[in-house]
């Protein structure tokens, strides 16, 4: 008699489970992850290039060309996928000098969309244009300074700066250079930063303060840190040694994120300040999180699948008739003034913005067995 009561108990746990997974699969006309996903994709198509320092492409339009990708890839939209490709085929000529140089953490990520690109096409180009992105992170500069001479020698990336969004820009890029070559040295690379950032930047509550010396929780800034952690354990093997630490940590984010969201679904430009204005991009680098740990079964669906609903749906007002996603910050350098991230422009259609918007719609329809 017990075996069967435990039986059915869990059946029940495992039907509770799957209802909760289903409120991210129904979503109401206008806001289904297919409309919102190609509307920002073709968008996209039809933008102007983002340069960083007016040369090299930044990398905020690198990651909204690779969400848009990553979602045609998801939703089987191969005109998406041609018009995206299409767009990439310039730089390997007319357009070649805006391929970012490799001296830069902002500037190397660029390699996870050639990378990418290789996994959908299977052309070599794409593989020997992205890997060296990979590779150069960890080969010092002869005019390295001192201080990244030592992380180098330490076994980390010389571009180490410990600033939380370098969480997703090393990350990425050595993720699918493992993703691709299957060599395990890229994998470990990104584990060994991870583990080091979290050690020296995560406070007890979870979050992380914009900067060691600027104690403030700004959201995009932690976004980025979020979706670093999502990123890397959706590539890092099940039994890699640094794998319980990084969950530890991304478990420990999650848990004080769905905790701070607003009763409107989604989260403020500085994340524990109730009364501040919500600011877009954070907010979708968030919900990608809650979204992707939900399919992939490290958050608990009954929990955290409400509240990813909850933000998605709360998201979808602030894109325009045009296509462009409202309320983002600007670039925001750290600085210890709490009025200064108050007071920090919001623009309308940044890249910044439409990259995690394109990455939640890949995550929504993502099948995870």
């Amino acid at each position: 008699m017990k075996k069967y009561v435990f039986i059915l108990f869990f059946l029940l746990i495992i039907g509770a489970a799957n209802a909760q997974l289903s409120s991210l699969e129904n979503m109401p006309e206008g806001s289904t992850p297919e409309e919102v996903g190609s509307r920002l994709g073709r968008h996209f198509i039809s933008g102007k290039h983002l340069l960083y320092g007016g040369k090299w492409i930044h990398y905020a339009e690198v990651c909204t060309w690779y969400g848009a990708l990553k979602y045609a890839e998801i939703a089987g939209d191969k005109e998406l996928i041609q018009l995206l490709r299409k767009k990439f085929e310039p730089f390997f000529s007319t357009e070649k000098q805006l391929l970012p140089i490799k001296n830069h953490v902002d500037l190397n990520m660029f390699g996870c969309l050639p990378l990418e690109l290789y996994q959908v096409m299977k052309d070599k180009r794409y593989l020997e244009l992205g890997l060296p992105y990979a590779d150069t992170q960890w080969e010092v500069p002869e005019d390295a300074k001192p201080e990244e001479k030592a992380w180098a020698e330490k076994g980390f990336s010389w571009q180490t700066r410990l600033w939380i969004d370098d969480m997703y820009m090393i990350t990425i890029v050595q993720a699918l250079a493992y993703q691709v070559t299957g060599d395990l040295k890229y994998i470990e690379r990104a584990a060994k930063e991870m583990v080091l950032y979290l050690d020296e930047l995560q406070k007890p509550n979870g979050l992380f303060y914009h900067a060691p010396d600027v104690p403030y929780y700004w959201g995009r800034g932690n976004g980025w840190m979020a979706v670093g952690m999502t990123e890397l354990l959706r590539y890092l093997p099940k039994d890699h040694k640094d794998r319980p630490r990084i969950l530890e940590g991304y478990l420990s984010m999650m848990k004080s994120l769905k905790g701070f969201q607003s009763p409107n679904g989604m989260w403020n430009q500085l994340i524990d300040e109730p009364d501040w204005w919500v600011e877009t991009s954070g907010s979708a680098m968030f919900t990608y999180a809650f979204i992707t740990g939900v399919k992939h079964g490290w958050l608990d669906a009954e929990e955290y699948a409400p509240a990813a609903r909850k933000a998605w749906l709360a998201m979808i007002p602030y894109i325009n008739e045009e296509g462009d996603v409202t309320e983002v910050c600007v670039g925001t350098g750290k600085k210890n003034d709490k009025q200064y991230y108050y007071d920090r422009p919001r623009i309308t259609g940044d890249y910044h913005g439409q990259a995690p918007y394109l990455w939640c719609a890949f995550a929504l329809l993502e099948k995870v067995n």
